[in-house]
């Protein structure tokens, strides 16, 4: 319920009123979201990505927009795809159009869920609070980041370990070789320390 409620929220801190197309839509995403070969991306993540973003919704300039992106930026999670960023986009744009948001509204929100990638830094406050909040799993108590490590390995099970190992290792270690792992200074008071910590005994765990 809680859920369903922030859907209707996003969507009308948009501009656009909750349709009963809507509603099948939010079902359908939830549905996505519960894909049994998922472990982390379900819907356990959208409601903790809401959570947090709490903690920082005020700083975002287009704060149903960056909503909007959480919903979608996962909603296409296929095992051995590196197009899952791009076919999700593709979808937030269509149904934006479809329920009646702007051109414009849909581009950012397309370019916010691209950012999710994290090829590269964000590069406005939208991106900053999407990223902070999409990246909060890092700065989370050690149990539950040891947790989701688990469910991240149970993702990708059909990679041999020892492939697994070197590229995970490549990413902690790239997000570790940042000024800052977190954009906003709210994230990064509050979670930079923790996030560093972890992912440094997570390297540990896994040696060389």
């Amino acid at each position: 319920m809680i859920l369903a409620n922030q859907w209707k929220a996003s969507w009308e801190g948009l501009g656009i009123s909750i349709t009963p197309m809507l509603l099948q839509e939010f079902k359908e995403l939830i549905a996505r979201y519960s894909e049994p070969h998922r472990r982390y991306h379900t819907v356990r993540h959208l409601e903790e990505c809401f959570a947090k973003l709490t903690e920082i919704c005020n700083l975002a300039e287009h704060a149903a927009e960056v909503e909007l992106a959480i919903w979608f930026h996962d909603a296409i999670y296929e095992k051995h795809s590196n197009q899952n960023e791009v076919k999700s986009a593709e979808l937030a744009v269509k149904k934006v159009l479809a329920a009646g948001g702007t051109k414009d509204a849909a581009a950012r929100i397309s370019n916010l869920i691209m950012a999710t990638r994290h090829a590269v830094l964000p590069r406005n406050k939208d991106e900053q609070v999407l990223i902070d909040v999409d990246l909060s799993i890092l700065g989370a108590e050690p149990e539950r980041f040891k947790e989701y490590e688990r469910q991240i390995r149970e993702e990708y099970s059909w990679v041999p370990f020892f492939l697994f190992r070197k590229r995970r290792r490549k990413i902690l270690k790239d997000f570790l070789a940042r000024p800052t792992i977190f954009n906003t200074p709210v994230f990064i008071q509050r979670y930079e320390k923790q996030a560093r910590q972890n992912i440094e005994r997570s390297m540990t765990r896994m040696g060389n």
